[in-house]
Order: C-alpha cells, then sequence, then structure tokens
C-alpha cells in the first residue's frame, strides 16, 4: 500500500503532507500529555512487530504493494494517537532506509496508513464495544476494525493515486481494495490473536489505551 514517489501529483502529495503533519502534531501533544515509563517500553516493542509484519508486501497493479497494517493493534493497547506516532516511524524508517514508499509521498503515506487505518480503526473498535459490551464485543470489534481499517486506507490510496492522473479510478480502486479485503481477514485474525494472547497474560497493558 506504500505509494512510491512519482505516483502523486505534486498538489496532491503537498495536501497529504500538510494533513499528516498536522494530525501527528496533535497526536505527539496529546501523548506527551500522558506519556509515563511504563509505555514507553511498549511502544517499541509494537514498533518492532509492526515493522516486521509490514515488511512482508503483495504486489498490487501499477507499482504499488500490499500488506498488513497493525495500526487497530497498536491503538487497542496504546491508544489511537501513541498508536499513531509508532505508525508515522515505522513508515519513516521504511521509507527512508528501505525505500518501501516514497519521499514525496510518505506524508500520503502516513496519513493513509498511520491515521485512517489507525485512528479511524480505533474509532470504528470504540463504537463497537461500547454497543456490545464485555469480551464478546471486543474481539469482533477488534476483528471488524481491522478489517475496515485496511480497506479504508486502500480505498484512500486508491483516490489519491487517480486523483494525480496515474490510473484511473475504475482500475487502481478495484484492485488496491480487493486485495486488501483479503489482507484485512488476515489482520483481523492476527489482532484478536495478540490481543486475547495479551488478555490473559497482561491484561494491565490493556490500559494503555487511555493515553
Amino acid at each position: 500500500m506504500h505509494i512510491p514517489d512519482g505516483f502523486l501529483s505534486t498538489e496532491v502529495w503537498l495536501i497529504m503532507w500538510a494533513l499528516a503533519v498536522a494530525v501527528l502534531g496533535y497526536a505527539i501533544w496529546k501523548t506527551n500529555e500522558r506519556l509515563g515509563e511504563k509505555h514507553v517500553p511498549m511502544l517499541g516493542v509494537l514498533a518492532a512487530f509492526i515493522f516486521a509484519a509490514q515488511m512482508l508486501n503483495t504486489p498490487v497493479a501499477g507499482g504499488t504493494s500490499g500488506h498488513m497494517l497493525g495500526g487497530v493493534l497498536a491503538a487497542v493497547i496504546l491508544g489511537p494517537f501513541s498508536a499513531s506516532i509508532i505508525m508515522a516511524t515505522v513508515f519513516i524508517v521504511q521509507g527512508v532506509f528501505f525505500q518501501d514508499g516514497g519521499i514525496t509521498t510518505l506524508g500520503a503515506n502516513i496519513f493513509n496508513m498511520g491515521l485512517i487505518g489507525t485512528v479511524g480503526g480505533y474509532y470504528i473498535y470504540y463504537t463497537i464495544k461500547n454497543i456490545v459490551k464485555g469480551d464478546s464485543g471486543r474481539f469482533p470489534a477488534i476483528a471488524v476494525a481491522a478489517w475496515l481499517a485496511v480497506v479504508l486506507a486502500s480505498a484512500a490510496t486508491s483516490i489519491e493515486i487517480a486523483a494525480s492522473g496515474i490510473i484511473p479510478i475504475g482500475v487502481v480502486l478495484p484492485a488496491m481494495v480487493s486485495i486488501h479485503m483479503i489482507i484485512g481477514l488476515i489482520e483481523a485474525a492476527v489482532s484478536v490473536v495478540v490481543v486475547a494472547f495479551i488478555l490473559k497474560t497482561r491484561p494491565d497493558l490493556l490500559e494503555l489505551q487511555k493515553i
């Protein structure tokens, strides 16, 4: 899902950079308000796990790629704003050191996967969890949110590429969304399994999402 350099027009990637910087600035401010010593190790552990999971890429039409995100999983544990910082950090490292996604398009990649797929995914989870109480609601909420986060991020990526005049929306949207509907199922399953394991071993870690 990483967009390479050259796939977005100057106008589109500048807008996406502005949006990403604005939301990340707010996320950093909110995180700094509540960040404690207990949270720092978890930030590093989740960043490493998500980085490794995202390195498994599936080629998609026109040079883009599909892969797991991990944003909802991070948000369920640490909250949406801390999780968005983790995701942005992962994308910066991937783009700068591994050429996974472009530099000009980094703002778009952060916005699509790290903000739509994380902040948006978290509030989908939060809404469903509040409707269906208890663990019986927690796991379906995680699964639905993780799946939707991947699909929505892929749709946003498609719209930006089409708006740049690179690939017609009728080609890129079906190609991106269809493969990510499948990837989303894997992401949903992994997210549920990881959270279930945490609930059995360290349920206190799920309280960190208040950040």
